[in-house]
């Protein structure tokens, strides 16, 4: 295939290099033109042998061109190479403006094989720069397409000023995409039969066809010079002028064969000779039709050496027409020989013969052509006349059989549709070059489907060559028109059941049908196209979908051949779209991942920014391409989605597994896979369009992303929190309990513990890795942890209660008789004193002391409700939107679930400290720091003896003490009624001391309201009402409480024990004898 491709290319060099020529020979450029010996005008010369460079030198000077001095130039100069720096060949780059010309060439023009026999080699032409885009396409050799300047399309130049304007003109002309992949699945020719031979005989044809229906004429050869041909109407026209139709020197059938030879490029010679042939073997032939005739056969007889002006010219003709009838005839019948089989050997003999007869002198060799002529006549006909095709077409001379000459000659005649100097545009005649075309059906087996099919594929490979989007809809449109199956005919379905041929492929050999042929290399360059589309149509879309629309449009009929056997596994459009994500994506992956790889990170993971181009593709492909995809498959963005998320996941899972602790590397990564991934889930879940999204979910692998990074984050937590509790432990071993200022009276340690904790909720959320609750509850767990570690320290520090209260002493009743005397033999009053260890730890924790301790865990639990509220600020920006996960975890619990309770453990120990520490305060004001004068001392031995006017100013000043540092003031009660109740074997009361004790409460009470500046009254009131209540029953009589704890009906609203103490320490015989007989209460020994 390269080297028909070469071929081809060095063909159009050729054709170009002439038609140049031509048209600086025919126009007023050279003042004359002297003719080589034999030749009368410029059709009868070998273009091919006249040096460019001489003629060029011949212009500059303004002399007379002696062709023969040109061709006698060539010679000598053909081995010499072609120089861009000597003085005619810097001329001819700069005859036209630069800003089309190019730089100058930088490759060879491709070799010509041996295998195929080619005319004289004409002087080296150069082809433009691929690195000039600015090229136009008239200018470009790349191009594969026959659509070229003819002698008879250009226009001789008047004067200078023409030839300015049509400088001027910008032709758009775009380079020739590359149609290697778009090759034909047909056999190469077994005689090297080329595309010019096709061409050539392709026209002929026409011609024959024509004629049957009257229109062929032969044109006089004189051309007058002032005609205005086609083409140079088109390139003189100013831009807004209109294109002529047709040549204003022609009209019906005649213009319209003239504008076929024009598009096909046929020389006015050869088109003559041709017309005169055929009508010459019409002659005598009475009711037989010219398109019945055994074309190259009649012109071979018809046309003589005479009639060409250079002998190798009349060579390369006479070798066309014999490899024609050889591949029509032998090489690829349609149908078997039969008993005509033995002459096929005859008939390649004889094929022979006629060619070499050439190199036998002129007498013999004329001879022995036309006995061979006339050999050939009697074995062809009767080849050409075998039945075929099931006489689809009608009675016709099958000399153009086994199909794929037919319509490769087909081919050539459709090519002429295409516009000269836009071959991305439609001529103005298609309409009328394709009615005409139909005319050829017959002669070459040409049916509606084989029609449409080859249109198909002409204007596609155009396409190909332009990227013009109105060629593509053309040839959408040709495809479209293809009927089904069923939509043919018996005889057109079986014609084309007979149609295949055999080739040689990757696969090996194989057989392929006439739809095969021609539709498989369109899907096989559709498919490679959409295989990779993120590349292809990077820069819009507007073409893929007609691109879609092709490749489905040839695969359904492709699949509809029964014998053809499927080339892939798919069955349905939507599997077939499937295979292009998948290999687009793939391919746009790979490509993304060699960038990466390429690309200066600047310190940024690979993995990360993988993430961010990948992402990137996402969306472009969400917006450009799944648009048209999704028209033909629903799930297009699904499957696009699920295989980025499955080729990032697979470069992912490594470094996934290898993530163990909170390293850079994992900052970064991390959080852009997440983000990759959300994005990705949020893409499935839009496209699913009310559909179970779960289906979809549990197809994908998940990245584990929170549970890995989860894991990370809970050992830097507990690494943490570790160091907030050591730092605990520090601060509250530095910890003086010294007010801060007079402002801020609590300890410098919980400022310090905050500041710590602080700190560590900042980093946590200064850490750009996914997190879950189960993170965040662990990071609320620890806090609480160090807080209880803190109140728990605190209070672990203070002495026991016991420490501090004496033992109670024991219960005595009133003795009259000797007062107050020892009933047992030990000391009833054990004032029994801690140790002195304990001692000292008592005296340690002053009351200055133990109100800092109390501020500071006031401080705590008021600070505490702020850091919460903090947190969940941050968390709330940290997840402003609920995420989607893949699997449904069942531990994530909500926020307003997650935040009941977060520093309960905390305010709970808090606030036990804070009790505990008031009442160790309170008991050791009055137990400990008041003992002698309260507890000791009051009311004994009597009351009236020992009032609590001497108690108030100590109590006064400790209390002072106290108000200055404490925010809140203490609260006590239990002093008075342990001296009221338990007051000891020393101390008796009268029901007269009510009295007195009323007197002592109210003082007491008002003591602590302080006019208004102490605690509020109602508060104080409810501290003293059970005081209130003994001083009341010290005041009732004996018999009264004797009854009432007797029948235990509590009417005077105390228990039995408050009765019995009361009753013990009263100083009355009735009270003494009561207990005696009752509770077996000793006496009192005093």
């Amino acid at each position: 295939m390269e080297e028909e491709s070469a071929v081809e290319l060095l063909q159009r060099y050729r054709r170009d290099r002439r038609i140049l020529l031509d048209f600086i020979l025919s126009g007023s450029l050279i003042k004359k033109v002297v003719m080589p010996p034999g030749a009368v005008t410029l059709d009868d010369v070998d273009l091919d042998q006249v040096s460019i460079d001489y003629v060029l030198s011949c212009i500059k000077k303004g002399g007379m061109l002696d062709l023969s001095e040109a061709i006698r130039d060539y010679h000598d100069h053909t081995g010499l190479p072609q120089m861009n720096s000597g003085d005619s060949a810097g001329e001819f780059f700069l005859v036209t403006n630069p800003e089309f010309s190019g730089s100058p060439p930088r490759r060879a023009p491709p070799p010509i094989p041996d295998s195929i026999s080619m005319p004289t080699p004409s002087a080296p032409v150069f082809a433009p720069s691929p690195v000039v885009s600015t090229v136009s396409r008239s200018e470009s050799f790349d191009s594969t397409q026959v659509q070229e300047l003819t002698v008879d399309d250009i226009e001789d130049f008047e004067d200078d000023d023409d030839l300015e304007e049509v400088n001027s003109l910008k032709i758009s002309r775009r380079n020739p995409n590359d149609v290697g992949d778009l090759m034909l699945k047909l056999p190469s020719f077994a005689t090297g039969i080329t595309d010019d031979d096709l061409r050539e005989t392709a026209y002929e044809i026409l011609l024959a066809c024509a004629g049957a229906s009257g229109g062929l004429i032969v044109p006089s050869k004189e051309k007058k010079k002032d005609k205005r041909s086609k083409l140079m109407k088109k390139l003189g026209r100013s831009k807004n002028e209109n294109i002529v139709a047709q040549s204003q020197n022609a009209s019906g059938l005649v213009g319209l064969l003239e504008t076929m030879r024009v598009q096909m490029e046929i020389s006015e010679a050869m088109d003559i000779r041709t017309r005169q042939g055929l009508l010459n073997a019409l002659s005598g032939k009475v009711g037989k039709r010219m398109d019945t005739l055994l074309i190259p056969l009649e012109l071979l007889c018809c046309i003589s050496r005479t009639e060409f002006s250079d002998k190798k010219a009349y060579i390369r003709w006479q070798k066309r027409q014999l490899n024609m009838l050889a591949e029509g005839l032998v090489n690829h019948p349609a149908v078997g020989f039969g008993e005509s089989g033995r002459k096929t050997s005859e008939f390649r003999i004889l094929l022979a013969k006629i060619e070499e007869s050439e190199a036998f002198p002129p007498s013999t060799g004329e001879v022995q052509r036309t006995e061979s002529l006339k050999s050939l006549r009697d074995i062809a006909i009767p080849l050409a006349e075998r039945p075929a095709r099931g006489d689809l077409t009608g009675e016709v001379c099958h000399w153009a059989d086994g199909y794929h000459l037919n319509v490769r000659l087909y081919e050539k005649l459709l090519v002429s549709v295409f516009d000269v100097l836009d071959e991305g545009k439609l001529t103005e005649e298609v309409e009328e070059i394709l009615e005409l075309l139909k005319s050829t059906w017959r002669v070459l087996g040409i049916t509606e489907t084989i029609h449409y099919t080859c249109y198909a594929w002409i204007l596609f490979r155009q396409y190909v060559i332009t990227s013009e989007q109105g060629i593509l809809r053309h040839a959408i449109d040709q495809l479209k028109k293809i009927p089904l199956k069923e939509q043919r005919g018996p005889q057109e379905r079986l014609h084309l059941k007979s149609l295949h041929v055999r080739v040689d492929g990757e696969e090996g050999s194989r057989d392929v049908s006439f739809l095969q042929s021609f539709l498989s290399p369109i899907q096989k360059w559709a498919d490679k196209q959409l295989g990779d589309y993120h590349l292809i149509f990077a820069e819009g879309s507007m073409v893929m979908e007609d691109i879609v629309t092709v490749a489905m449009i040839v695969r359904r009929l492709l699949l509809e051949e029964s014998d053809i056997p499927v080339q892939s596994s798919t069955v349905s459009d939507r599997d077939q779209i499937e295979l292009y994500i998948s290999s687009s994506v793939k391919n746009s992956f790979a490509r993304i991942l060699q960038a990466v790889d390429k690309s200066d990170t600047m310190g940024e993971h690979p993995l990360a920014l993988l993430a961010e181009e990948v992402k990137k593709l996402l969306k472009k492909d969400s917006t450009m391409f799944m648009p048209i995809l999704c028209r033909r498959h629903p799930h297009a963005t699904i499957v696009s989605a699920s295989l980025l998320h499955k080729f990032y996941g697979n470069k992912l899972k490594p470094f996934v597994d290898s993530a163990e602790h909170l390293t850079e590397d994992v900052v970064s990564v991390f959080p852009a896979a997440d983000n990759l991934e959300q994005y990705i889930l949020d893409l499935i879940k839009s496209a699913c369009e009310g559909e179970n999204v779960e289906i979809h979910f549990r197809k994908l692998n998940p990245y584990q992303i929170e549970s890995v990074s989860g894991t990370v984050v809970m050992r830097w937590i507990n690494s943490q929190l570790g160091r907030i509790v050591g730092w605990v432990e520090r601060t509250l071993q530095q910890e003086r309990w010294d007010p801060i200022s007079p402002q801020q009276r609590h300890g410098s340690s919980i400022v310090e513990v905050y500041r710590i904790v602080e700190e560590t909720v900042d980093q946590f959320f200064g850490i750009k890795v996914p997190m879950r609750l189960t993170e965040l509850n662990a990071l609320f767990r620890g806090i609480d942890n160090a807080f209880q570690v803190y109140a728990n320290h605190i209070v672990d520090n203070l002495a026991s209660k016991d420490d501090l209260i004496p033992p109670l002493p024991v219960l005595t009743r009133y003795r009259r008789e000797a007062g107050i005397k020892a009933f047992v033999k030990k000391e009833l009053f054990d004032s029994r004193l801690p140790d002195q260890i304990r001692s000292s730890n008592i005296n340690v924790l002053t009351t200055p002391t133990l109100c800092v301790q109390l501020n500071t865990l006031y401080y705590a639990i008021n600070q505490l409700n702020k850091l919460e509220d903090s947190i969940w600020e941050h968390w709330t920006r940290k997840m402003p939107i609920e995420k989607i996960y893949i699997r449904k975890s069942m531990d994530d619990k909500s926020k307003s679930s997650t935040q009941k309770g977060t520093f309960d453990g905390s305010r709970k120990d808090i606030n036990a400290a804070i009790d505990r520490i008031r009442e160790f305060t309170g008991t050791k004001i009055i137990f400990w720091d008041l003992r002698e004068p309260f507890i000791e001392n009051l009311y004994k031995p009597s009351v009236s003896q020992s009032r609590l006017e001497a108690v108030i100013e100590p109590l006064d000043v400790e209390l002072n003490q106290l108000c200055d540092i404490i925010v809140e003031p203490l609260r006590d009660r239990e002093g008075l009624l342990r001296v009221l109740l338990d007051g000891g074997p020393s101390r008796v009361f009268y029901p007269t001391d009510a009295k007195l004790l009323e007197e002592d409460l109210e003082i007491l009470k008002e003591f602590f309201i302080s006019g208004g500046d102490g605690l509020p009254r109602g508060v104080v009131e409810n501290q003293v009402a059970r005081v209130r209540l003994v001083v009341k029953l010290h005041g009732l009589e004996t018999r009264e409480l004797v009854e009432d704890l007797r029948s235990s009906s509590g009417k005077l609203g105390a228990d039995n024990q408050t009765l019995l103490r009361i009753l013990c320490h009263r100083a009355d015989s009735e009270a003494s004898q009561f207990v005696k007989k009752q509770y077996k209460i000793p006496k009192s020994s005093a």
